[in-house]
């Protein structure tokens, strides 16, 4: 088993103002060569937007990006027409293929938080695809809940996109203690509370990554809720 542990103090900062965003892996002015990615997994950033900013209308292309509001709500528009807010308990992918723009906007009156990630396509050039689902939370009640999965392999009720990656999300009482089984190699942000994963133990919005193993052994110290990136590292 390999293990590479990413503590939050750790990540990198970028404060504007109107945004603050922690970010894990290099991004924008934050570049760090022992952090660029983990597998396919190539951003994951933590972002914080004042009320009544957002990231004006900016391009994309070959990247399946997943967007996870943890408080408030932003408002999504795009260039294939979509115009809708994304709130917390739901999920949005954009897969950006042969390319397309989109904005995020916080019309609330107070900061939204919420966690973008970015990972690398195994097909490039795709048809651009978007969706949003809101998702049970009590689906995800000490068990693991299966947000996105890979289009030719979806689990029911999840979201697509063009990678063998699998992210779940678990919602764990405390002393509750469960295994998970990885399908490829496995990344745990733990966006609250503090758990034992592995011998390790991480609190608020600490990361383990774990390859070359089968199985995750995972123990709630506290009321935790703990996101799975499940991804091939190459």
């Amino acid at each position: 088993m390999k293990k590479t542990i990413h503590k939050a103090a750790s990540r990198g900062v970028a404060s504007h103002g109107w945004l603050k965003s922690y970010h894990t892996f290099s991004f924008a002015s934050y570049q760090n060569p022992e952090r660029m990615n983990f597998g396919m997994l190539r951003v994951l950033n933590d972002d914080i937007v004042q009320a009544k900013m957002g990231f004006g209308t900016h391009p994309h292309k070959n990247m399946e990006i997943i967007s996870i509001p943890i408080s408030g709500a932003l408002s999504h528009k795009d260039s294939m027409g979509n115009k809708r807010s994304i709130e917390v308990g739901e999920v949005q992918v954009m897969s950006a293929g042969t390319g397309l723009s989109h904005s995020e906007f916080n019309d609330s009156a107070s900061a939204v938080n919420f966690l973008q990630l970015w990972i690398l396509p195994e097909i490039e050039n795709v048809i651009p695809y978007y969706n949003q689902k809101m998702f049970d939370a009590t689906e995800r009640k000490n068990k693991f809940q299966v947000l996105v999965s890979p289009r030719d392999k979806l689990v029911a009720g999840s979201l697509p996109i063009n990678q063998q990656g699998y992210i779940s999300m678990i919602d764990l009482d405390k002393d509750f203690e469960i295994t998970y089984d990885l399908r490829n190699s496995g990344y745990f942000f733990l966006i609250e509370g503090a758990v034992v994963l592995e011998d390790e133990i991480l609190e608020k919005r600490d990361a383990l990554g774990v390859s070359e193993k089968d199985t995750v052994t995972i123990k709630a110290n506290e009321s935790s809720k703990l996101l799975i990136i499940d991804i091939p590292l190459t």
